[in-house]
């Protein structure tokens, strides 16, 4: 089913930036019957800004899933037994099937971006996106890029590579939506090694232990174990030792530091247990190492 309006001035107002394009029939029928893409692929999509008067219902549910984000003014969407006002930097997904009436504020006219796409898989998608809860997120340009990029290809695409290629950006177009919240948590993974590390890296005279580590980010001993392990290969400990041992590597190759020097430089209370650990990252003691690597 068609995108439509109660009323025709929206379009008229912003002409010039509103978008609109619909799948059409060969391609849809290259789609319906490609592996790859048959499971989830996008059947319209367009933009309409300040949409005045946007207005539209469906009152037997269309064949299709919509995918409405808004990022500028609001609206409501109506679905049986549930009101959702649509707000700047919110989207939402509309299932098939379903009774549905949605319309811009005119108060405060929304600017839209919406996609219709259906698939054997896009159920599955669908469930995932209930399953998230959410219908906030940030706005970022990249997703406006990546719609563009969709947009353009459909309306240019001549043989089936391309098709595919335009619909597999569909894919991964819709998941920056739904699996938002579990891309955001596993950048803020990384970010809490990365900063531990870099923690590290500015106290390697200092002695820590893993439960003080874990406290800096307010962590359990371990999940902040399992996160650190899951980036490094390695523990926390281990990997701030081995940070030690690189930074003697070059005390060794560039000073005149005697070992005990270098082991309390480095926090080491125990110049042998230094040595020792030393011989057991490096595979050769730091007499040696010194020695070898001065003789280069």
């Amino acid at each position: 089913m068609e995108e439509k309006t109660t009323t025709q001035n929206f379009i008229k107002e912003e002409a010039a930036e509103q978008k609109m394009l619909f799948l059409p029939s060969n391609t849809k029928r290259i789609v319906s019957n490609n592996f790859l893409i048959k499971g989830l692929y996008v059947t319209a999509l367009g933009y309409y800004p300040n949409a005045t008067y946007h207005n539209y219902q469906s009152r037997t549910g269309d064949q299709h899933y919509t995918l409405l984000y808004c990022v500028k003014g609001s609206g409501v969407v109506e679905l049986p037994n549930r009101h959702i006002h649509l707000q700047q930097d919110t989207f939402i997904i509309i299932p098939k099937h379903s009774v549905f009436q949605y319309y811009s504020s005119i108060q405060e006219p929304w600017s839209i971006y919406w996609i219709h796409f259906d698939g054997e898989h896009a159920n599955h998608l669908y469930q995932r996106y209930q399953e998230s809860n959410s219908i906030d997120l940030p706005y970022r340009e990249e997703r406006i890029e990546l719609f563009n990029q969709i947009y353009g290809m459909i309306e240019s695409c001549v043989n089936e590579r391309e098709i595919e290629i335009c619909q597999l950006k569909v894919l991964s177009y819709i998941s920056s939506f739904i699996y938002l919240e579990n891309i955001q948590n596993s950048i803020n993974q990384i970010d809490i090694v990365s900063k531990s590390i870099a923690f590290m890296k500015k106290n390697l005279d200092k002695r820590f232990n893993i439960e003080e580590f874990s406290q800096q980010h307010r962590l359990s001993i371990s999940h902040f174990s399992r996160l650190f392990r899951a980036k490094t290969g390695t523990s926390p400990n281990q990997y701030f030792n081995l940070l030690k041992v690189k930074k003697s590597c070059q005390y060794l190759c560039f000073t005149d530091r005697n070992i005990k020097e270098i082991s309390m430089e480095l926090g080491f209370q125990d110049p042998f247990y230094f040595s020792r650990m030393f011989k057991k990252l490096m595979g050769i003691s730091p007499v040696n190492y010194k020695t070898q690597q001065r003789g280069n």
